[in-house]
């Protein structure tokens, strides 16, 4: 049987025939078979592990953060520096419009290549950039603009400055504030979400994740590592951290799955993009004419039901 990543290369190989030929009128009959084989190859992953939904959450050619504010929003005024320091890439994000509604709207950067991945310290932030997030967030609040996120990290950057410059407490300043936020936050899990680093830009009153996104208290392989001395073992790991969109509905941490394509949500970006669209157009539906005490009780509400579900 095939691996997802024998699977996903066949299937970037085949979009990239099809797209070849697309436009061919003389390649009709060609064009059809590489269709019913892209269909065949594709049904391959109907069925996935959870270390099949990790690779597929950890691919390079996922769509990124800017990838979903491109989409989604309009007039995006971005925002950057955390006032005290300096400017943290790893966070990106600023004003924009939804449908006509203004908000604020942020997330986790990785990159697109190497280059991107250095600059943007593979969407590790600094205390900086998680500052700039709340200073985002706060500024929100005060105009009263509904806040969404979108979670996409293998955790928050472990380094020596990042401890020296207060790291963790600027990840837990975030869960305070968040946690008393008047205004809407929705939070996306569109690929990893590790640790304190993801949580710091998660606290919401919904959150979704992508059907191949994963989220935990950190990566299958320190899970491995912790657990057996032995970071190989991240296979086995996966399955028993409970970690993909599927667990974490049953458990009651998010509160729904947008669907992906087969072979993940990089082979047709645009069918996860729409997906997203509508929910955001629901969600913010369910806040509106709700106080700001109102709106930060239910957030309140929602994280002492997930203690009963798990309980």
């Amino acid at each position: 049987m095939a691996t997802i990543r024998e699977i996903d290369d066949k299937l970037t190989i085949l979009e990239e025939q099809i797209d070849a030929i697309k436009d061919n009128m003389d390649q009709l009959e060609k064009l059809s078979d590489l269709h019913a084989e892209y269909d065949k190859t594709a049904q391959e992953a109907a069925e996935l592990s959870p270390h099949d939904r990790v690779f597929l959450a950890r691919h390079a050619k996922r769509p990124k953060v800017d990838d979903y504010i491109d989409a989604l929003f309009d007039d995006l005024f971005i925002q950057r520096g955390d006032i005290l320091n300096k400017e943290d890439k790893s966070i990106f994000g600023g004003i924009a419009t939804f449908h006509g509604l203004p908000v604020t709207v942020l997330g986790h950067r990785k990159g697109r290549n190497l280059q991107e991945n250095m600059e943007f310290n593979f969407g590790m932030p600094e205390p900086e950039g998680y500052r700039k997030a709340l200073r985002m967030m706060k500024q929100a609040e005060k105009f009263g603009r509904p806040i969404i996120t979108f979670i996409d990290t293998p955790g928050a950057y472990p380094g020596l400055d990042a401890e020296a410059h207060g790291q963790s407490q600027a990840i837990s300043r975030n869960l305070a504030e968040m946690s008393a936020l008047k205004v809407p936050v929705i939070a996306i899990v569109t690929g990893e979400g590790s640790s304190g680093g993801a949580l710091a830009i998660g606290v919401a009153n919904t959150v979704y994740m992508l059907e191949n996104a994963i989220y935990s208290v950190l990566s299958p392989e320190g899970f491995a590592s912790i657990l057996w001395k032995d970071s190989s073992r991240a296979d086995e790991a996966c399955k028993l951290m409970k970690l993909t969109a599927n667990d974490l509905y049953e458990y009651g941490v998010i509160d729904g799955i947008i669907r992906e394509p087969l072979g993940g949500a990089h082979h047709n970006p645009s069918v996860v993009f729409s997906d997203i669209d509508e929910m955001l157009v629901r969600e913010l539906r369910k806040f509106k004419g709700k106080s700001g005490s109102e709106i930060a009780k239910d957030r309140y509400e929602k994280f002492r039901h997930i203690d009963r579900q798990v309980l």
